[in-house]
């Protein structure tokens, strides 16, 4: 073969290696410029736009649904290209779907069309002691017991496993650490069945507690049944419920979301604010008041997208700021917004830039990219830290979604999460 041939044999695998490359990534594009879920208000139309680079047919699978372009005349099927507007309406409540083909022939995706009423809420942005009681006693890990001859062994080793959930030992339910700490005790060290929650599943695991050097009967294992910290409350709504965060609670030890039977929500004081600096987030320190007159709501839910339950007169005595309706995905945009915060001690709105929004997003407490830009809260925080999760996100006067995540080496940027991510968790 000449040095001519295989130059032309190399070119030609590069080129279609290109090709190939090129029609992989405009899917990929096309994929996620199209999102998998839109909302509509009943009887408004919607405006819609998706950038797509090729033509597509848009038809509705319902008669429920009505779609229109420029012509402005309602139909079951539209061709729309490039950022070409188009709209959508509907009468009745209720989700439905949309099927996108590009040149009317190759499916794309169907995208779940969701027919509500309009909703109102009041953003927060207040700081709020939380308490999480865990469903069960976790166990976070296994370890050594030095017994009264000096020996050291670990009953529970491959036995017991990070993240399960005693729920029972012997039969007898398991609320609290005191519990099973009493229990594993009065057991005499006989062998003894412990019945744990693995991964959703009830399994019973057989254990034979050791004596410890107190002479006290151990199972060698680290367990946790609350956890507590300062988060900030995103919204209340009409009815009294409320949502928090933006993103689940998790173990400190196990990075596990913790399951939880019960919580409560409590008034805390905010102060100190430590900057975030390159490699190290800041946070808010602050007390968090236990007792009856600090009682300020109930947990129900700990969740990807947040913590959830209600509030009570203590905290509604509190609220401040009118009810702003809830942003559909398709409202937040790139562009300028506000974060409401009273982390200086007054409720404020700081401006930030949303820098990306994801409507696709693997992660949706990851669906939006933002960055804190006012002079303000870049004095006061250095951005974002943590105990600001939750805060609420405000665009266009309505309730965009919530402050997440920081990055850790940019404190002025961080994550945030969908108000509809949040409230369809």
């Amino acid at each position: 073969m000449t040095g001519k041939s295989k130059f032309y044999r190399w070119l030609g695998r590069i080129f279609w290696l290109s090709i190939v490359a090129v029609t992989g990534y405009t899917w990929y594009y096309m994929d996620q410029a199209v999102p998998d879920r839109v909302s509509i208000i009943q009887n408004q139309e919607e405006d819609f736009s998706f950038g797509l680079p090729l033509k597509a047919t848009i038809s509705s699978d319902s008669e429920e649904v009505s779609l229109g372009n420029e012509s402005n005349i309602p139909a079951d099927q539209i061709t729309i290209s490039g950022r070409q507007h188009f709209s959508m309406i509907a009468g009745e409540q209720g989700s439905y779907q949309v099927g996108l083909k590009l040149f009317g022939i190759i499916k794309l995706k169907d995208i779940q069309v969701d027919v509500v009423d309009t909703r109102y809420a009041i953003p927060c942005g207040s700081p709020i002691g939380i308490y999480l009681k865990s469903d069960g006693v976790m166990v976070i890990g296994t370890g050594r017991i030095t017994g009264p001859d000096g020996m050291e062994v670990e009953p529970a080793y491959g036995i017991l496993k990070t993240g399960d959930y005693i729920e029972a030992f012997n039969g007898k339910p398991m609320k609290t650490k005191e519990d099973l700490i009493s229990a594993v005790n009065e057991s005499g060290g006989q062998d003894s069945v412990v019945t744990v929650r693995r991964d959703g599943e009830p399994v019973d695991v057989s254990v034979k507690p050791i004596a410890g050097s107190d002479g006290k009967y151990k199972l060698g294992a680290w367990v946790r049944d609350d956890t507590q910290g300062i988060g900030t409350i995103t919204y209340v709504d009409m009815n009294g419920n409320f949502g928090a965060l933006g993103h689940g609670i998790s173990d400190s030890d196990t990075g596990d979301l913790v399951e939880t039977s019960q919580g409560a929500l409590y008034s805390t004081e905010i102060m100190g604010i430590e900057k975030g600096t390159i490699g190290k987030p800041g946070l808010l320190s602050g007390v968090i008041y236990y007792g009856p007159q600090s009682h300020m709501g109930d947990i129900a839910e700990n969740t990807n997208e947040g913590i959830f339950g209600t509030v009570n007169q203590q905290f509604k005595k509190q609220l401040t700021g009118e009810p702003v309706e809830i942003a559909c995905r398709q409202d937040v945009n790139p562009g300028v917004a506000y974060i409401r915060s009273n982390i200086s001690g007054e409720l404020e709105d700081y401006e930030i830039d949303i820098q990306k929004v994801d409507y696709n997003a693997s992660h949706k407490n990851k669906s939006m990219v933002i960055k804190v830009t006012d002079p303000r809260l870049l004095e006061l925080t250095g951005g974002i830290v943590q105990g600001m999760s939750g805060s609420p996100i405000i665009q266009d006067g309505k309730l965009a979604g919530a402050v997440t995540h920081v990055f850790v080496q940019d404190a002025s940027r961080g994550y945030g999460i969908l108000i509809e991510n949040m409230l369809e968790r």
